[in-house]
Parts: C-alpha cells; sequence; structure tokens
C-alpha cells in the first residue's frame, strides 16, 4: 500500500461533483485537495538498530531478509488509521521500526522472537499493515530498539482437506491470495472485510476479524480450527478436533491476541465449496428502528442470508449521493442490502423465507440493482476517507456491539457523543451508522463520523474517542466488536474485563513473553 494513504495508487479519485458540493454546503470547505509530500522527503528517526543486532538477526534470517531501507521502514511506520495518516502527513520526523525482518517460516519466527528477547528488541508483528487501532505502530515501550516482523513470506497453503472441509493457510497469505489458491481446489474461505484487498491471514485471526458475510460464514475466529503459534517461549499448536472438553479452549488466547502473546504463523480453517450462485435483494424500511426489527426477525428465525446490512438514514442519503454519480436509484427510509449464497435451490429457499419475514416487518424491496452497487464498492471507502482527508474534512469510523435490546440506545448514545464533541466551531459533524453484523441476542454498529478538521485534527479525534469510548462502555456496549483493541482501545480494556481478567490477562503474557517484547502498548493494560 501507499505509505501515507490507504491502498494502491490506481484506488484513488477525486471526489465527485455531488459530494464537493455537500462538503461546501455542510462545512464550507472548497474541496480542493492539498498536495502530497514526496516520500522521499520525510525524514525518518534515525534507526537505533546496532551492527552487533543487524549481524546476530541476519545470522537467523540471512542477510536479504533484513532491511533498514528508508521505503521499507516508511511503509511499516503504523496501520491505516486516520490519526495515523494524519501523523504520516505532519511535518517532523517519523517515527518508524527500526528495521524490518522477512521471516521464511514458522522456525525462523521463532529463532527471531529468541534473539530479541536475549537482546531486549521489541517486535511488532507486521501482516498487511490494515490496523486502524494502532495495532502494528512501532511502540517501543522501554526497549530502545523496535523491529517489524513482517509475515509476508509466510504465504503458501500446506495442506487441504476436503472431506473435512478445512485449509491449512500461512498467516502471511493475503485475503486475495488466499481465495485464489483455494479456488484452484474449488474451495472459498468466504472472509471479506474492508480490509480484505491488504489484510493477511494470520492478522485476521490476530485481531478476531468480522467479514461482511458473517450472517453466512461467520466471524474469522468461528472458522479457526488449529493455530500454530511462535512465543518467545517456545512453540504451542491448538486444536485437536472440531470441538473438545478437554479444558479451556487455548486457541481463545491467541485469537484475538494482537500479537502480543506470540506470533501466529499458521492456522488451520473452515472452507466450503465455491457457491454456486449468488443471489441479490435490496429493501427499503421507513426508518432504523423498524428496519432492526426486521433484520432481528430474520436472524432469530435462523433464515439470515450471507449479507445482511442496514444502514440509517444519514448513511442512506449519503450513499445515495454517491450512488447518484453512476446512475444510482434513490432510496428513501433506510437501505437493507441481503445477499445469499449457495445452490441454486438452496438461494431460491433462503431469500424466499427471508424475504417473506423482512417483508412482513415492514420492509420495501428494491430488486438487485443497490445490493449489486454495494458489493461492487464494498472494499473503496477507506479511499473516500483519504480524499476527505486532503481537502481538509476529518473522517473516521468505529464499531461496537450490543443486545437488541439496547441497540437504539447505544446508537443514540454513541451518536450524541461524536456529535458533542465533534461539533466545534458552530459546525456539527454529520454520524453515519449502520449494522454491520447480526447475531440471535445482537448486532453490531457500524460508526462512520464526518466533521470539519480543526487546525489540530490529531487532537480534535483523541478528544473524540475518548468521549465515545466512555459512552460506549457507559451504554453497555462492548469497546470493539471487529477491529480490535490496539493502543486505541487498551484503556477501556479493564472496563471490558475487568480487574481480575487484566491480572489474567498480564498473567499469560508473562508467562509466553517474559521479557516483554511482543508488541509493546497494545492490548495488555
Amino acid at each position: 500500500m501507499v505509505w501515507d494513504a490507504w491502498g494502491i495508487p490506481a484506488g484513488h479519485k477525486p471526489l465527485s461533483a455531488s459530494i464537493r458540493t455537500l462538503l461546501s454546503q455542510v462545512f464550507g470547505v472548497s474541496g480542493d485537495p492539498v498536495a502530497r509530500r514526496d516520500e522521499g522527503d520525510v525524514p525518518l528517526r534515525e534507526s537505533t538498530l546496532t551492527q552487533t543486532q543487524r549481524d546476530g538477526l541476519v545470522a537467523v534470517v540471512g542477510v536479504g531478509s533484513i532491511s533498514v531501507d528508508h521505503h521499507d521502514r516508511l511503509r511499516h511506520a503504523g496501520g491505516k488509521s486516520t490519526p495515523d495518516l494524519l501523523r504520516r502527513r505532519a511535518a517532523g520526523p517519523q517515527d518508524a521500526p527500526d528495521a524490518i525482518i522477512f521471516p521464511a517460516d514458522h522456525e525462523q519466527v521463532l529463532a527471531v522472537l529468541a534473539y530479541c528477547a536475549e537482546n531486549a528488541i521489541a517486535v511488532v508483528p507486521f501482516g498487511g499493515g490494515t490496523s486502524v487501532v494502532g495495532g502494528v505502530d512501532p511502540v517501543r515501550g522501554r526497549f530502545d530498539t523496535v523491529i517489524a516482523l513482517d509475515l509476508r513470506r509466510l504465504d503458501g497453503i500446506s495442506d487441504i482437506d476436503p472431506i473435512s472441509g478445512t485449509a491449512t493457510l500461512g498467516a502471511g497469505l493475503t485475503g486475495p491470495l488466499a481465495e485464489e489458491l483455494l479456488a484452484a481446489h474449488g474451495l472459498s474461505l468466504g472472509h471479506f472485510p474492508q480490509s480484505f484487498e491488504f489484510a493477511s491471514i494470520g492478522g485476521f485471526a490476530a485481531t478476531r476479524s468480522s467479514g461482511q458475510a458473517s450472517a453466512g460464514y461467520g466471524r474469522f475466529d468461528d472458522m479457526v480450527q488449529r493455530l500454530k503459534i511462535a512465543t518467545p517461549s517456545g512453540t504451542i499448536e491448538l486444536g485437536r478436533a472440531p470441538a473438545s472438553a478437554a479444558g479451556p479452549d487455548l486457541r481463545e488466547l491467541f485469537v484475538g491476541s494482537e500479537g502480543a502473546l506470540g506470533v501466529i504463523t499458521e492456522v488451520t480453517l473452515r472452507v466450503h465449496p465455491v457457491p454456486e450462485t449468488i443471489g441479490y435483494q435490496a429493501w427499503s424500511f421507513p426508518d432504523f428502528e423498524t428496519g432492526a426489527a426486521a433484520l432481528r426477525s430474520v436472524v432469530q428465525a435462523g433464515a439470515a442470508p450471507t449479507v445482511l446490512r442496514l444502514s440509517d438514514e444519514v448513511e442512506t442519503g449519503i450513499n445515495l449521493a454517491r450512488s447518484a454519480d453512476i446512475g444510482g436509484e434513490s432510496v428513501a427510509g433506510c437501505l437493507a442490502i441481503t445477499t445469499f449464497e449457495g445452490t441454486e435451490a438452496h438461494v431460491a429457499a433462503r431469500s424466499a423465507e427471508a424475504g417473506a419475514l423482512l417483508a412482513a416487518a415492514g420492509g420495501t424491496a428494491l430488486g438487485q440493482t443497490p445490493a449489486r452497487e454495494w458489493e461492487h464498492g464494498r472494499f473503496a471507502a477507506p479511499y473516500m476517507r483519504d480524499a476527505l482527508l486532503d481537502v481538509g474534512v476529518l473522517c473516521e469510523t468505529l464499531e461496537t456491539a450490543t443486545t437488541w435490546s439496547n441497540l437504539a440506545e447505544l446508537k443514540a448514545k454513541v451518536t450524541a457523543a461524536l456529535t458533542d464533541s465533534l461539533g466545534g466551531q458552530g459546525t456539527p459533524p454529520l454520524v453515519m451508522c449502520h449494522i454491520s453484523h447480526t447475531y440471535p441476542t445482537g448486532a453490531s454498529l457500524y460508526f462512520t463520523v464526518i466533521a470539519k478538521q480543526l487546525d489540530d485534527p490529531i487532537t480534535q479525534w483523541s478528544i473524540a474517542k475518548r468521549a465515545v469510548g466512555d459512552a460506549i462502555v457507559a451504554a453497555g456496549g462492548t469497546i470493539t466488536h471487529h477491529h480490535a483493541v490496539g493502543t486505541d482501545h487498551r484503556l477501556w480494556i479493564p472496563d471490558e474485563i475487568g480487574d481480575l481478567g487484566v491480572r489474567v490477562l498480564r498473567a499469560v503474557k508473562r508467562e509466553l513473553d517474559p521479557v516483554g517484547i511482543l508488541n509493546p502498548g497494545k492490548l495488555v493494560p
């Protein structure tokens, strides 16, 4: 990916006329982008890796698998949150890892961790670099030196079991490459988060990722069957059977551990045949409350589609302004998207069952077009975020989850916290929300907020993030549903798991990583 924005250059496009007009009316900005710096003009803090340390790491991974190059260090300087990108565009030296290590296999990862523990070097495991919560920021903590451990070379499939429906994948495989390799065997993982194009298999596991098709295929942690993990204390392999009563499931220690307890090097996952067909249907509801109740009725009846999403009135309106540029159709109220995957018979039966429930709950069928438009552009939203930053408009996302009975209150409290904290200079922000993932007992709320940038946008967002985090905790939501903890949510972990839970987490950290080199400043309070 490019160093100061999301994705690849080809994905970046200028704002449309309708969006520029909207920004002018709401925020009073012209929509003229500010020129970005050339990466060669960006100063980095001088590497603290000593020649002795470099020689020691070369002895482990080979001379061609370690880099202190400016280009490599800059691209490992953090993730892709709005604060990450604002910091990267700011003047002055950029913090970056002191070196990048590219291990070839599990044994090299293990050896790197052993060397770094012995020599007090912090290690930040690095997959696709798509974290939006500070999960791959090069935090040194109490260490003088920090390296990024880039897992891109762990990119193969070591085993496929079509009878059991499993595949063993290297942690460095990206989403598209994993799907390509599986498709050669007629299989698919079906995990499509917004970061899909760049994020890695290991990253999906380490952050408890949830893809857009979670209604049909489950979260990534639902798919995990076995794990192989390298830690400074040794190797641990977990998962012998689809289910077990052999004590607590220790896989749960590492799924969601964000590289702070160990480095996931290999994941065995549940896979399924490539679907024979996909059915599309969009719906409109008069208001968000009616739409949420409709989604609940479908999920609790066991008739959930593969994809099931609902945008609120504001998000539906903004998406309408965007789709109008490509001939999109008008949608009143709140837009819901459903897709169905499987055999022709399965898709027909499931879409009929879900459609009847949605219609009975107040939905109006809109046909296939809005659902197909959503699928066509579903990975493009971060590019829009970057274009907004270029013209002086702050744009960021956050997510949470709660029970169905608490959904409306949580949505209202989060919206109010964002509106109050970002409503400076008399210009209220635009706060959008959609239900992104559903469960029989509750759902995830995914918020996007757009506000006029102040002179110090990093502090501007930091104040808002603190306010909204406190609001989520007070309203009974989880501090994160699928973006993970990183540095951004670490403050609220004691509220999430309690003081005793924090002590348990710290005890596990001490056993697996006694020196504390793994991803300092993340996850563990």
